[in-house]
């Protein structure tokens, strides 16, 4: 089923034309049916990237789902323009008295500072709150994962001695929960991170089921015992040739960084990016979107309250 984006968003026309299925707005209103109201809280800086990607592999979901652009109002992302913030991404303020099946967070390039000290964390703290009582499920990424682990269960992050960079073999750790129904046993994940929650932190706290991890890249996604929080400390919605652009540009800046592991195939003494996480990548959000559509009331006003304030001190 389709994913319902605005007509003029910049990723409409790249997404039609890799024919990832659309709906237009007028078209969506003349079907008898209630799509998924899904929010994206994007944090990243370049917003036109990560919207389409997000939007790339909802709309290969089973479902129609309409999709509410959000950014932070208390801090204006520098490497996407105001016009394009200004015209697709609404505040908290705009819609803090709706109610949404499900909410995706992305991750931020912050993480080499202390949560409190971002200058957005209050806002931050305050939509994570809010998602409690207005959203039926949350999806946390990377960065977003991590502010999500410290905000509600005090999960402190750990700094790495470099730079995890690549593509790594991950483990299924649980048979049967639905988050990862039908992953192989290993699968590749992107990895792009100098910073991870501390995995002894997670193993500990009750409420919280590690899904799969890595020896080197430590927990790669969690979720909380009522499957409503689904944490990806990873990039399984990177395009293929996302670790390749990201390499380019921290060596064009001068940066000591080595070459993304596990990712290029040498042919002709030039590497080639190979993807081999797209199937993965569908699955994972497909599961989540058939739990958010099995579990959410109809009517959204409806929805449980997790009862959740955060554990911050």
């Amino acid at each position: 089923m389709p994913i319902k984006i605005a007509n003029d968003l910049p990723a409409f026309k790249i997404l039609e034309e890799e024919r990832v299925p659309l709906i237009r707005q007028d078209d969506a209103l003349r079907q008898d049916i209630r799509p998924l109201q899904l929010l994206l809280l994007n944090l990243m800086p370049d917003k036109m990237t990560t919207e389409t990607q997000l939007a790339r592999v909802l709309g290969a979901t089973p479902l129609q789902i309409e999709l509410t652009l959000l950014r932070t109002e208390s801090h204006m992302g520098t490497h996407t323009s105001e016009k394009h913030q200004l015209g697709f991404y609404k505040v908290w303020d705009e819609i803090k008295d709706q109610n949404y099946d499900g909410i995706i967070v992305t991750g931020a390039p912050v993480e080499d500072m202390p949560f409190k000290k971002v200058d957005y964390w209050p806002e931050l703290s305050n939509i994570l709150n809010w998602a409690c009582s207005h959203t039926y499920s949350q999806f946390y990424i990377c960065w977003g994962a991590q502010a999500a682990m410290y905000h509600f269960y005090g999960i402190e992050k750990l700094e790495h001695k470099s730079k995890l960079f690549g593509v790594y073999p991950q483990r299924r750790l649980h048979r049967v929960h639905p988050v990862i129904r039908g992953f192989d046993d290993v699968f590749s994940v992107p990895v792009s991170r100098h910073t991870g929650s501390d995995y002894k932190q997670i193993k500990d706290t009750p409420c919280l089921v590690p899904l799969a991890d890595n020896e080197e890249t430590g927990i790669c996604i969690a979720a909380d015992d009522d499957h409503r929080r689904i944490f990806m400390f990873n990039h399984l919605e990177y395009d293929r040739d996302t670790l390749d652009k990201e390499y380019r540009r921290d060596l064009s800046r001068g940066l000591e960084t080595e070459k993304p592991a596990n990712y290029y195939i040498e042919r002709a003494d030039k590497g080639v990016p190979v993807m081999n996480w797209r199937a993965h990548r569908n699955l994972l959000f497909t599961n989540w979107i058939g739990m958010v559509y099995q579990g959410t009331p109809y009517d959204l006003s409806e929805l449980e309250d997790l009862g959740c304030d955060g554990n911050e001190e």
